[in-house]
């Protein structure tokens, strides 16, 4: 699985100018084969009693010293396989719809290679079976979300984005890196085994700290608060990468960090409490962000936000979560992959101009692409029977079991992204036309279309064929979860969808009812100022981090250079000075004070070497 998209990337980066035509093709090819063996090896898990679904695959050992022994192994099991699923199948949809999106690109080749590299680095990530190899596929998605975020780099913007996407996830980083180090000092090892039989006997300090900094590379990894404001700049990369990276594969690897270490926060009740409250948090942030932004990847990157917050709430509950994050994990993968690349449809057919307020009336003008986002529109709300109407109803109705503030909260979140979700719709595909001078809107052409339909598709089906199943499915991995799972709604379902229609309501009577201008008008509404200035998240980060931060190097870079490098230099200098004026003195010019010294010198040796005799 992950040789196979790894050679394609090196094939690619290597020998890529010798097979301009033909490179994107091997790249889907690569992803193919890599999704066939992920399918070969869920089969074979599926037909596998249950409690032989985890296999191990050491390869070699990495690290030994002392008593140290890091060996770089593989596992398999019911978590990581359908992970696995998810980055191949969707990860190859996004490849062949690559070829359409960059066919005329100059670069593709290179786009291609970054994109394998990236499936490659994801799958190491989720198909590791310690920490420390974990680590190296979560830098190598890193790498690669910079690579595929700064694609474009000539446009100052997304070599920005790219930047600031680097930075604000090596502060997760941090975390993760020191997580690993304390599991290595205090368990002697990094391995999910190890690391999981012996973190009950360690003190409950180092529990929840580890867990705490396991949540920060989450937090960074995933987008959530305090570590968001990089997602919606890394919109300026290509969208296929906004759809890979950003929906289905990347965001989520922090959901995937928090539930594989289930057996940490189970361990510590403010460590887990602490999740809760940032996915909490996340869910109405993305929810606020993606009620008030005009370019449509934005709308889609704040509701990916807080849709992850929502796995992360799921996450940090416990037993009857973490079933419920994966399922909308996996849902959210296929209806917001589907959105994004929707998204790449009609900024193809609307000459790259990302603004809503240019848009109306393209459903007409573009009907598959209409009609496979609205299936992801529906989705995402909670329409029944679409797959957001299970899996997240699930996570509302187990964060009420949890706490009622909490679960009020995911409830409002609900109603908002309908609200949000209904103005994207109504801007984009209803009303008047308010396209610029010379553009003339038109469907793309099949190989972005097919991946389209087929996402459509597992939006619609995917919650039913999972509903009942993936619980039972994931308990060899994350444990038996002891709650009920009903096909038809609960109360709380009913509440759910009433919120929904409510949030539907508001956003056609906003909306639908009235032409939308083509410039956003001025407002003195706060809630609307700031969610298009992100929740001031950047402005918050320059006062509270980059400002004191730069204040700091140059108060170090000046006492370094004015006192240590500079103060050392001129001191040595005065020092050499000195001494030079002192030697001068010997070097007065005058003959007789130069046959004095000889004298001097000629009697001082013989009275050395009389001494010398005597002794």
């Amino acid at each position: 699985m992950i040789a196979a998209p790894a050679l394609g990337a090196a094939i690619l980066l290597l020998f890529g100018g010798l097979m301009r035509s033909v490179g994107p093709k091997i790249a889907v090819v690569a992803v193919l084969a890599s999704f066939a063996v992920a399918v070969t090896l869920f089969v074979l898990l599926l037909l596998a009693p249950a409690e032989q679904r985890s296999v191990g695959v050491p390869l070699y050992e990495w690290i030994a010293v002392g008593s140290w022994s890091i060996t770089i192994g593989l596992q398999v099991d019911t978590l990581s396989i359908l992970f696995a699923l998810l980055i191949t199948g969707v990860g190859s949809l996004i490849h062949i719809y690559s070829l359409g999106y960059m066919a005329h690109d100059p670069r593709k080749r290179r786009f291609f290679a970054f994109l394998n590299l990236f499936i490659a680095a994801m799958l190491l990530l989720v198909l590791a079976d310690n920490y420390l190899v974990l680590f190296v596929g979560w830098e190598g998605v890193g790498l690669a979300s910079y690579l595929l975020i700064g694609f474009w780099q000539h446009k100052p913007s997304a070599a920005a984005a790219a930047k600031k996407a680097f930075v604000m996830n090596r502060i997760g980083d941090l975390g993760m890196t020191m997580a690993v180090m304390a599991m290595l000092a205090l368990f002697g090892s990094s391995a999910f085994t190890d690391v999981n039989a012996r973190v009950g006997q360690a003190d409950s300090f180092w529990v929840t700290l580890i867990g705490l900094l396991l949540l920060l590379g989450a937090c960074g990894k995933s987008a959530q608060v305090p570590l968001q404001a990089w997602l919606l700049d890394a919109m300026e990369g290509p969208t296929p990468v906004s759809a890979l990276i950003h929906a289905a594969t990347m965001v989520t690897a922090g959901v995937y960090l928090v539930v594989r270490s289930h057996e940490i926060f189970e361990l510590s009740a403010a460590a887990s409490t602490a999740v809760v409250v940032v996915g909490t948090v996340t869910l109405l942030v993305g929810a606020w962000i993606g009620t008030s932004k005009d370019d449509i990847k934005k709308v889609l990157a704040g509701s990916t936000m807080s849709q992850i917050g929502y796995m992360i709430l799921a996450a940090g509950i416990g037993p009857a979560g973490y079933a419920f994050a994966i399922f909308h994990l996996l849902t959210h993968g296929f209806f917001k992959a589907n959105m994004f690349l929707g998204a790449g449809s009609v900024m193809h057919g609307m000459n790259d101009d990302v603004d809503m307020r240019h848009y109306g009336a393209l459903a007409k003008a573009m009907p598959w692409t209409f009609w496979t986002f609205a299936m992801g529109y529906l989705a995402i709300i909670g329409i029944p029977p679409l797959a957001g109407y299970f899996s997240k109803d699930h996570i509302i109705e187990a964060a009420f079991e949890h706490s009622a503030l909490v679960g009020a909260c995911a409830l409002v979140g609900a109603g908002i992204t309908a609200f949000y979700m209904t103005r994207l719709m109504l801007m984009t595909f209803f009303g008047e036309q308010r396209w610029q001078p010379g553009v003339h809107p038109h469907e793309s052409p099949k190989s972005m279309t097919v991946p389209l339909v087929i996402l459509a598709a597992l939006s619609v089906v995917a919650g039913v064929a999972m509903n009942a199943w993936i619980q039972d499915w994931l308990a060899p991995s994350t444990g038996v979860h002891a709650h009920d799972v009903s096909w038809l709604p609960t109360p709380i379902g009913w509440s759910t969808m009433a919120i929904v229609l409510i949030g539907v309501a508001i956003g056609w009577y906003v909306f639908g009812r009235k032409p939308v201008p083509a410039v956003a008008p001025a407002t003195a509404n706060p809630f609307a100022i700031a969610g298009r200035n992100d929740l001031f998240g950047d402005a918050i980060n320059n006062t509270l981090v980059v400002r004191p931060t730069m204040v700091l190097a140059d108060g170090v870079t000046q006492i370094g250079e004015q006192t240590v490098f500079d103060g050392g230099a001129d001191g040595i200098a005065t020092m050499f000075a000195g001494l030079s004026a002192q030697g001068r003195k010997l070097q007065s010019g005058q003959v007789r004070r130069y046959a004095l010294g000889v004298a001097a010198g000629t009697v001082l040796l013989g009275v050395i070497v009389v001494l010398s005799q005597l002794a």
